[in-house]
């Protein structure tokens, strides 16, 4: 069951809460925590779903919808079809290859606009800090500091809470489950877009630990539904090209576009960003998606390359460049012996431990930051401020138990590193000297990963610098993911695999060749594949940020070893938080005990039916007193010899039939007239929250009585099974076919001609283990 609406004034963080769509239902009991309600028509089974339909999006709870993938072949799509021309066709062809070069364009420019303004933003804050510092200003260093980190944090803060609370968090989670089926209000708006972009900047610069590539994933793809809205009659930009795109499964293919241009923006990997997008982002491919993703991501390279050359010569600021800069380790030498893959194998395991302990502490705090959410927006913006004040006074206050180190003499940069971003950040040490701890700690997160990255620099770092380093990334990151401001996750596990990867380079550097660079690397990527259990994409994206295609059977090992660890602990970060938000996310493959069960096991009423030529009253009675999206239609006599399967009708559908009051006063077809005076267009779906909704229908009482013929805008060819198929097979088959509604038909003959309607919910575990509490979910 879809509800068109849900309100609730508390949650569960999780799956499985039983919360129903309120407003659409007639009747509530007194106990405000077990709502239960009757329908008018009669139930198929004595049992509704209770799985939750809403869920947490960024730090918002709202309702949640199921997309139409599925091409709705009724009457009128077939009429426009067949009137299609050869030009109509080749507009359609080329729109899709312009759109895709443009959400490359707009998107690399967006990236390139974040980088600059972080590295500007960050560098003038610690610029000024540092100058105090040089004074011996210490506390007023400190307060300028820790001021300054303040307002930028609390102004993303604010953007969060009181203009899209969608745009908290990482935002892949999100875009993984729309590309799954799943909607929900604002996931992609404008305003979700303006935050997104610009509250990722703050919160960056605010000198958090999160990264700017998790949001750039969501930005990318808010772009690409912008982009795909088919056009805006409130703005007055409907050209008739536009109108291809009114619907869930183009827009489909440009968000997939977007989101893997949103990682090539990022990390400056095209061909990583495809990967993503393959691995981790899309439930559905094809070769055709697979070549505009490959140009979408090209075209990012491109205008990001462009820019790059651009700041070079200075025109980006004094800090313009670090944010555009690869962190390039190919000088340093990869070849390798026994020891190392010793070292990489020892790496791995670290990996998945640490990872898999990552995993499970963001699952906790997120829960606990959920119920901190829940209470409105100045405790959200309240705790934003604390963890800013504890990351300020850590970043600031950890460099002091540093030992200065001398210089090395042998240096091509100046050491320390003064007005400027560096390997060697003096903070309080003399002349001379440098303190590591405030190089990592007082730099922007790029410049961190790229001095742990750095290469022929073993020394660099005390080892007991690189465990204070490590202890502080790993906290910290942890407890900042979850409150309300854009946050990626890649950043903050990068710099906790590289610090530990150093880490293992000191401790084996008298028996390896490999340079303690090339182990920070190794560490990334270890630590990155034991919380995202990502393997190519991860790989190919780490080998295009690095430069260094010798390293590759060392990161592939690595890689598949700490997802191998990871796994027999608990999921990917992405999974699990795609589960403690609520989002009914199918997986590719079926729980074990479904083997067990048949389809007709786990429906769910109330099953609502329409005759092919349908009272108005009865349908309008029944759009107000449920909230589904999908009615079976049915021939009887005189339409038919026997009940019959006529089709399926969407609820969209029906209420732009509704509101062209094409009626008749007699039960008759009039399914020409329909043909004559709808388009398929104007059953096209709307943007985001500019649908047909029932309360907009103006009918009039005598209008109640007469009679309209859904044939025009049924589906004639609804997928449909047999009641009896395994829950397995058709849990499988709903997924990769993308559906919304999956029909069951009887085995034999002489009942109805369906049994009941599956939908997304159906197949939850939740609803289906509430239904037969006695199963064991991992038994095989």
């Amino acid at each position: 069951m879809d509800p068109e609406r849900n309100r609730s004034s508390q949650f569960l963080v999780g799956v499985g809460s039983d919360l129903e769509n309120f407003d659409l239902l007639e009747k509530e009991t007194e106990n405000e925590n077990d709502r239960t309600y009757s329908y008018r028509e009669p139930l198929l089974r004595k049992r509704t779903n209770t799985t939750s339909q809403i869920a947490i999006v960024g730090a918002n709870v709202c309702p949640i919808e199921s997309l139409d993938y599925e091409i709705f072949e009724n009457d009128l799509f077939k009429q426009d079809w067949r009137s299609a021309k050869k030009g109509r066709i080749l507009r359609y062809v080329v729109l899709k290859w312009a759109f895709a070069l443009v959400i490359g364009l707009v998107t690399g420019l967006v990236g390139f606009f974040n980088n600059i303004a972080v590295e500007n933003i960050a560098g003038y804050k610690l610029l000024l800090t540092s100058s105090f510092m040089a004074k011996g200003q210490y506390y007023k260093a400190f307060a300028v500091f820790a001021s300054m980190n303040l307002g930028l944090a609390t102004a993303a803060a604010a953007l969060c809470a009181f203009i899209a609370p969608a745009a908290a968090g990482s935002g892949i989670p999100e875009v993984k489950a729309y590309l799954n089926g799943i909607d929900a209000y604002s996931i992609l708006a404008p305003s979700t877009l303006f935050v997104k972009i610009f509250g990722s900047i703050l919160c960056v610069s605010a000198g958090f630990v999160v990264g700017k590539e998790g949001p750039m994933v969501h930005t990318g793809a808010c772009i690409a539904s912008l982009l795909g809205q088919g056009g805006s009659r409130k703005y007055h930009l409907t050209w008739s090209w536009l109108r291809y795109f009114k619907n869930d499964r183009d827009r489909r293919d440009l968000i997939t576009c977007g989101a893997a241009a949103g990682v090539a923006a990022a990390f400056r990997a095209p061909v990583g960003g495809v990967l993503f997008a393959l691995e981790e982002a899309a439930s559905w491919w094809r070769s055709a998606l697979l070549w505009r993703t490959f140009f979408t991501t090209a075209v990012v390279a491109i205008v990001l390359r462009g820019f790059v050359q651009y700041c070079a010569t200075g025109n980006c600021g004094l800090f313009g460049e670090g944010g555009l800069i690869m962190y390039d380790v190919s000088a340093a030498d990869a070849t390798y012996s026994a020891p190392d893959i010793l070292a990489v194998l020892l790496l791995g395991v670290f990996g998945g431990i640490f990872g898999s302990i990552y995993n499970y502490c963001v699952d906790k705090v997120i829960r606990t930051y959920s119920i901190i959410h829940e209470k409105g927006a100045a405790p959200k913006i309240l705790l934003v401020i604390t963890i800013s004040l504890l990351t300020s006074s850590v970043a600031y206050g950890l460099p002091w138990f540093a030992r200065c180190i001398a210089c090395p003499t042998d240096l091509t940069v100046n050491c320390p590193t003064v007005g400027k971003a560096g390997n060697y950040i003096s903070f309080n040490c003399p002349s001379g000297y440098y303190n590591d701890i405030a190089s990592l700690f007082l730099n922007t997160n790029d410049d961190a990963i790229r001095n742990l990255f750095s290469t022929d620099t073993t020394k660099e770092f005390h080892i007991y610098s690189l465990f204070i380093f490590f202890a502080a990334i790993f906290i910290l990151g942890i407890i900042t993911y979850g409150i309300a401001i854009p946050s990626g996750l890649f950043i903050p596990v990068i710099l906790a695999g590289a610090c530990y990867g150093r880490l293992v380079g000191r401790l084996f550097e008298t028996i390896s060749s490999l340079d303690t660079g090339l182990f920070a690397l190794l560490g990334a990527a270890s630590f990155l594949g034991g919380t995202m259990r990502m393997t190519v994409s991860l790989c190919v994206i780490l080998l295009e940020l690095t430069n260094d295609l010798l390293l590759l059977p060392l990161v592939m090992l690595v890689l598949l070893i700490s997802k191998t660890v990871a796994d027999n602990f608990n999921k990917g970060i992405y999974d699990q938080i795609v589960k403690i938000k609520g989002l009914p996310y199918l997986e590719a493959h079926a729980e074990p005990y479904m083997k067990h069960l048949v389809a007709s096991d786990v429906v769910s009423g109330p099953l609502v039916t329409f005759s092919g030529v349908e009272k108005v009253g009865c349908i309008l009675h029944a759009l107000r007193t449920t909230g589904h999206n999908g009615f079976p239609v049915i021939d009887e006599p005189p339409f038919s010899d026997t009940p019959e399967l006529c089709g399926l009708v969407l609820r969209s559908h029906l209420l732009t039939l509704l509101n062209g009051k094409i009626f008749s006063r007699d039960r008759i077809l009039c399914g020409e007239e329909i043909l004559c005076r709808f388009h398929a267009f104007d059953f096209a779906k709307a943007g985001s929250g500019k649908g047909l909704k029932v309360e907009d229908l103006d009918i009039e009482e005598e209008e109640m009585e007469m009679y309209v013929d859904l044939h025009p805008i049924t589906n004639a060819s609804p997928y449909t099974v047999v009641e009896t198929m395994s829950l397995a097979k058709a849990a499988i088959l709903f997924r990769q076919l993308a559906l919304r509604h999956l029909c069951l038909v009887p085995k034999s003959q002489g009942r109805s001609p369906i049994v009941g309607i599956l939908t997304r919910h159906d197949f939850m575990p939740e609803h289906i283990l509430e239904l037969f509490p006695n199963i064991k979910p991992h038994n095989n």
